[in-house]
């Protein structure tokens, strides 16, 4: 597998960089409507003997256009170009989302940025993908920009789950704001995962019997807060089951912003300033408040059991 090179920007582009096979879009989480893009442009790519290619934009247009809004990301950078990786892209292309890029009709982003700056030789795009300023394009006007600018165009159609609905970034925040994490799976094809660096606290959780290690959770979409039965993988490798609780952990005094803490079963190592990635796997119950700390251990421990009995089945 070619690994993936990270390209910046879409001006002065050496010709080394340009003649791709690009799907475009977000591709927050790369799920499995993505995924259906991302073969697309794979398919085109084989056709012609060009590299295949991916799209996004940096910041994230809601973020741009909706800054205040609370935080929504299911990756961070690191984990979306893994994602693309694994699926088999070679060029990550992250447009910087600046005024220029914003003022941009349709028609300007397809031929400046798509057939100028790319050199694109072919796009796929979603069957709901939109571009330009005020989300003018649509796919019948990108294959109309493809005709007249000199690339190929294939639009996905919409990838639905048993029920019917279209899998969509969307959906998979709903689920983890609600609590419902295989969903979000199911939209994935993988577990949704926090990843950051491990922080150092007050190391209570030791003192009464659970280590954790504590994550950060900002810039994520936060999910409904509670404990978790969870797998982490750790900078080395190794993937370690583990149970969590996502939240600001009522019964100690003091924690403001929400936090992941994992307690990694069977496992007594230094994790400090490491960076890891943890996946939800299951609810197992909402943050709680409790009366004192022997009351709150009793109940993570057979929170711990709880997890263990549901990933060892």
């Amino acid at each position: 597998m070619k690994r993936l090179r990270v390209v910046r920007g879409w001006k002065d582009l050496p010709a080394s960089d340009q003649g791709a096979a690009i799907a475009v879009g977000s591709f927050d989480g790369v799920h499995l409507g993505h995924q259906k893009v991302i073969a697309l442009a794979a398919e085109a790519a084989r056709a012609l003997g060009a590299p295949l290619a991916v799209i996004t934009f940096d910041p994230h247009p809601r973020a741009y256009f909706r800054p205040h809004e609370p935080a929504f990301e299911l990756q961070k950078r690191d984990q979306q170009a893994r994602a693309l990786e694994a699926l088999g892209v070679e060029v990550l292309y992250v447009l910087p989302l600046d005024p220029e890029l914003a003022e941009m009709s349709d028609r300007e982003f397809a031929e400046r940025v798509l057939a100028r700056g790319l050199g694109a030789r072919h796009i796929a795009v979603g069957f709901d993908n939109t571009f330009g300023k005020n989300r003018s394009g649509t796919p019948e006007a990108m294959q109309a920009y493809g005709r007249e600018f000199g690339f190929g165009v294939s639009v996905a159609p919409a990838v639905t789950g048993e029920e019917g609905a279209k899998f969509s970034s969307t959906r998979v925040r709903e689920a983890l704001r609600e609590g419902r994490p295989q969903e979000a799976a199911e939209i994935l094809g993988r577990p949704f995962a926090i990843e950051g660096e491990v922080q150092r606290g007050r190391q209570l959780g030791r003192k009464l019997g659970f280590p954790t290690a504590n994550v950060s959770i900002a810039g994520y979409v936060v999910p409904r807060f509670g404990v978790y039965a969870t797998r982490t993988r750790l900078q080395d490798g190794r993937r370690i089951a583990g149970v969590a609780n996502i939240g600001v952990n009522p019964t100690i005094e003091g924690v403001t912003q929400p936090v992941l803490e994992v307690w990694l079963f069977d496992f007594d190592e230094d994790l400090y300033d490491q960076f890891i990635e943890t996946d939800l796997i299951a609810f197992l119950r909402p943050e709680e408040k409790f009366p004192d700390l022997e009351i709150m251990t009793r109940q993570v421990m057979a929170d711990a059991e709880a997890a263990r009995k549901l990933l060892n089945a």
